[in-house]
């Protein structure tokens, strides 16, 4: 089977904005070393490796679906199962009506497209819990925050308005020592705005120092600012150099985020790089 990548921007409808992933399309289980590689040789926030599922039953029927960043695997990605069901679509594997099932360390998350063109997910919700601020947090940020929340492994730190979200320079080295995987920042979106709240996504722990747009993190997000505003769907705009819009609708233990996705670039590996590297 010739391995390709396919490099996609998720929740965007244009190239290079929202956020940049890799999809390769296996036909068997790699190992982990190799995946690893891969991603550090991508170097981008995640790259996503698809397996079809054989066999009979209920457990046959969809992908499973593994995310790496340039240093490790984790357990929740939303752009890049974006791109990996804007992937099944586009090359075929899928029809254009058919469900999109990935089986993943988060459980099974499914994707639909509609024909407006948006893709919809279905996630488990990360409903953020009041903690206090851990030390050192209002240092690492150089902005004073209003409040702070706990989401999944994340931490969600809520900021005066939107021009100190957008503004942020963040000490990086800081934000990696705090102990969570990663660092949402949001707050309200501006007056008259066509997004409801603003969010910067920071990872420096797990090798992504800013993320472009985080799904992940709108599991979070999402309930977050649907119960603070009383609305049923909100939008959320990411304030990231490259910038990108997500749709969120919780419903109870979930959440349906929906964005779109453009394919920029397909690149073919070698046959030396579909080796598992030497240890």
């Amino acid at each position: 089977m010739t391995l390709r990548l396919h490099q996609i921007d998720a929740f965007t409808e244009r190239p290079f904005a929202g956020n940049p992933a890799a999809v390769c399309l296996l036909d068997a289980p790699r190992d982990e070393r190799w995946m690893l590689a891969v991603a550090a040789e991508m170097n981008l926030s995640e790259t996503a490796f698809l397996v079809r599922r054989g066999g009979d039953g209920e457990d046959a029927d969809g992908f499973d679906l593994r995310w790496f960043t340039p240093a490790c695997e984790v357990d929740l990605c939303g752009h890049a199962t974006l791109a990996s069901a804007h992937r099944l679509w586009e090359g075929g594997e899928l029809a254009a009506g058919e469900e999109a099932r990935f089986h993943t360390r988060s459980g099974l998350l499914t994707a639909r497209r509609g024909g407006d063109g948006w893709i919809e997910m279905d996630f488990p919700a990360r409903r953020p819990r009041e903690v206090e601020p851990p030390a050192g947090l209002a240092e690492a940020l150089g902005a004073p925050v209003r409040w702070t929340g706990a989401g999944g492994d994340d931490l969600l730190a809520l900021l005066d308005d939107e021009a100190a979200v957008r503004g942020l320079a963040p000490d990086l080295g800081a934000v990696a020592r705090l102990p969570v995987r990663g660092l949402i920042v949001t707050a309200a979106a501006d007056p008259g705005a066509d997004h409801d709240f603003v969010s910067r996504f920071f990872a420096p722990a797990v090798g992504v120092p800013e993320d472009p747009v985080t799904g992940s993190a709108h599991c979070c997000l999402g309930p977050f600012w649907a119960a603070r505003l009383g609305r049923e769907e909100v939008v959320g705009f990411q304030a990231s150099a490259r910038g990108g819009v997500v749709r969120v609708r919780p419903r109870e233990d979930r959440v349906t985020l929906a964005g779109r996705a453009v394919t920029v670039l397909v690149a073919e590996l070698t046959a030396e790089a579909g080796k598992v590297p030497a240890r």
